[in-house]
């Protein structure tokens, strides 16, 4: 592997990022400081970690910033559930990020499961 940007993990998990980023941007302004913030932030720690851990020497300590984006991506799932349950999201966009991010949890788990391999 040559860096982070070489993972279709990577990639895919950018992409979810930005579909986050324009959903969250039809939240209510009341919000900016509250749900909105906590979900962006959370979206945006699964392609970080994977890169940082991408970086790291050893598979590890990769393994292991794998693991915290997989925290993330639980974060995120909840941080959703929320925000249809608020009204901010409709059901359909629900389910829609919810599939991708079982996606993107799949990719991760597998990348863990073939560096123990090793």
């Amino acid at each position: 592997m040559k860096t982070h940007h070489d993972l279709t993990v990577w990639k895919k998990s950018i992409d979810f990022v930005t579909t986050v980023y324009k959903i969250t941007e039809e939240y209510p302004k009341t919000e900016i400081y509250g749900l909105t913030n906590q979900v962006r932030r959370a979206v945006v720690s699964v392609p970080s970690n994977i890169a940082e851990g991408a970086a790291r020497t050893s598979k590890k300590e990769f393994s292991h910033f794998l693991s915290i984006s997989l925290g993330s991506i639980s974060e995120v799932e909840t941080q959703l559930i929320v925000s249809r349950n608020l009204n901010y999201i409709t059901n359909e966009q629900l389910e829609n990020l919810l599939s991708e991010l079982i996606e993107i949890r799949k990719m991760i788990i597998g990348l863990k499961k073939t560096m123990s391999d090793y």
